[in-house]
């Protein structure tokens, strides 16, 4: 890796990319500072042969300004304080044998490290691994942990995107979680920002202008620049920071944020640079999984080569399921949700057979852009569907989860709905037991930066009538105070009481099934072979033919009244049902907000 430190023998290398500085100093610790070579293309390096792990170091640009290593691999005091020396091969790994799980066993299990834990730390996560073995998840799937300003964020402010966050733990503690997570047959994936970077402690803009590209816009500002002069070090910097969570920290896959804000004119793009160096770099010698956010719904990036291996990603995060199913569960209709209004059950049904549900059709939230790609010949692995995220639920302005919004029997539905599709289920952390804490939106900024963002969340909330006066705004919970954070945090002594023992129980006797029934029926499921239809004015029917040539089928009522549908092949099993028997199922009877899953196993 040509960025940050690199242990030598003896001493240490250190290098930075500044091709807006004149000169550049390297202070390591107390020492006087060293004058950096100038080696070309923007590069300035110096070896020390006394320097040693555990040493703190910084660099001066142009004589002033004192910022970290943006590859440093751990920044003990936060993101303005000086970077430590790490050596990368210290650690003593001892799961040499794992080499990941199939992605057809995926259950993805999301999680913020801060707030999972009463103790918030990498080993506050270890210690609750069995937890999640016994509910039957296979994947953790960690919020971003690159380390941001201050002592509490979602994760995606981070500036520093090689150095774990100091306040989950050292670099050491979170290789140990992943080893832990290895030893229990889980694997681990890590959310990463390629995006943007946060708006405190980003020292780029100072000294390596052509980090961004003011030609393209974003939320954030100009766009980091992947197709510009300059982009070659820049994708560079981020395709070997994907590889070095993959290989320094042995992460089992990777989820991209928010693909669909790259500005990326250039062939291959980064999306696709990135995850051919994945594919053929540890994807070689082990299961690497890499999932996508994508609002675009650009199935391009999801296709299989002629063995059904991805060519590009593994899986995207599937928003259009979430959507369809809010909408089923709580009748709102405001924002996006707009666009599921008119008959989400359809669009449910065809997200599930189809992969998405805008497959190129014009949003109306999005003043009648067409969105999204064919996805009805890719198969249901490539996709990841839920009912719950970090955003769906802390993006509200006081962070309910769908239990608090949904009656109980439609999320009972829902939840089975989704756990016993073929397609890659991933719960939000405490969701398997109902978990009566909210998730709000939570960040620990500068005090300039602080007002701006708590008066900004209260504008974004004005356009909606529960908040029309600013009375009411006022009551939103403020991102910056402690208290918001932990307000945040899990409560599992609510594993005592009902109903969420029940809702426990329930998850894990979901998943219990889909890992007998479903998951070796999996392994050679092809696209194009999901169907579905509706049931009258609530129901849906979806059949998919598996992997082994057996038919699932999902039946359900998701309404208040009564259906009468054609009843299932009587030759199947059913697998789970809700609100509904066998009797009434072969008699094409279903109650209000029932499930029928069936398999029929034929001549498999």
């Amino acid at each position: 890796m040509p960025f940050g430190t690199e242990i030598l023998v003896p001493g240490v290398r250190f290098r930075l990319w500044a091709p807006g500085a004149r000169n550049v100093a390297l202070g390591l610790g107390s020492d006087p500072l060293r004058p950096m070579k100038a080696g070309g293309d923007g590069w300035f390096h110096c070896d020390v042969r006394e320097a040693r792990e555990g040493q703190r170091y910084r660099f001066r640009i142009d004589g002033g300004l004192d910022v970290p290593d943006p590859a440093s691999r751990f920044n003990p005091d936060d993101v303005h304080g000086p970077s430590e020396i790490v050596d990368p091969l210290a650690f003593g790994w001892t799961d040499d044998d794992w080499r990941g799980r199939p992605w057809p066993e995926a259950v993805l299990y999301e999680l913020h490290v801060g707030t999972f834990s009463p103790a918030g730390t990498f080993a506050g996560v270890e210690a609750r691994l069995d937890h999640l073995v016994r509910l039957g998840v296979t994947a953790i799937e960690l919020m971003p942990v690159a380390d941001f300003p201050g002592r509490r964020n979602w994760g995606y402010d981070g500036v520093l995107p090689f150095a774990p966050d100091a306040s989950y733990g050292r670099p050491e503690d979170l290789k140990r979680l992943v080893q832990a997570a290895h030893a229990r047959g889980l694997m681990v994936i890590l959310d990463v920002v390629y995006n943007h970077f946060g708006p405190e402690g980003n020292y780029l803009h100072a000294y390596a202008p052509a980090f961004f590209n003011p030609e393209h816009e974003t939320p954030w500002g100009a766009a980091i620049n992947f197709d510009a002069r300059g982009s070659e070090v820049v994708r560079r910097f981020v395709i070997d920071n994907a590889l070095h969570w993959l290989e320094e920290y042995h992460f089992d896959g990777l989820r991209l944020d928010a693909v669909h804000a790259f500005r990326d004119d250039s062939t291959p793009d980064i999306v696709e640079a990135l995850t051919t160096a994945v594919r053929t770099g540890p994807g070689r010698d082990r299961h690497v999984h890499l999932i996508l956010e994508n609002d675009r719904n650009q199935s391009r990036y999801l296709r299989r080569d002629a063995s059904g291996h991805p060519r590009h990603a593994t899986a995207q995060w599937n928003d259009d399921v979430h959507h369809a199913c809010h909408v089923i569960a709580t009748g709102e209709t405001d924002g996006y949700y707009a666009d599921y209004a008119a008959d989400p059950v359809a669009q449910l049904a065809r997200c599930l057979a189809e992969g998405f549900a805008y497959q190129g059709e014009a949003s109306v939230f999005r003043g009648g852009e067409l969105r999204g790609e064919p996805s009805a010949d890719l198969t249901p692995l490539a996709f990841v569907n839920f009912l719950q995220t970090h955003d769906q639920v802390g993006n509200r302005a006081f962070g309910e989860r769908l239990c608090r919004l949904a009656r109980p029997e439609a999320l009972d539905v829902l939840t089975a709905t989704v756990l016993l599709a073929p397609g890659v289920p991933m719960l939000f952390m405490g969701e398997e037991f109902a978990a009566a804490t909210p998730f709000l939106f939570f960040c620990d900024f500068g005090h300039d930066l602080a007002d701006a963002v708590r008066e900004g969340r209260r504008r974004e909330f004005a356009r909606f009538t529960r908040f029309a006066d600013p009375a009411s705004r006022e009551s939103i919970p403020d991102p910056n105070l402690a208290a918001t954070f932990e307000t945040s945090r899990l409560d599992w002594s609510c594993l005592e009481h009902e109903p969420h023992r029940t809702w426990l129980a329930r998850h894990a006797s979901l998943l219990a099934t889909r890992a007998r029934w479903l998951v070796p029926r999996l392994a050679a499921v092809t696209g194009g072979h999901g169907c579905w239809q509706r049931e009258g004015r609530h129901g849906m029917r979806v059949t998919w033919t598996l992997g082994d040539g057996s038919r699932l089928t999902h039946l359900a009522n998701l309404g208040d009244s009564p259906l009468s549908v054609a009843p299932p092949p009587a030759a199947g099993r059913t697998l789970h049902a809700v609100r509904v028997d066998d009797d009434a199922i072969v008699a094409g009877r279903l109650p209000p907000w029932s499930l029928a899953v069936r398999l029929d196993e034929g001549d498999a």
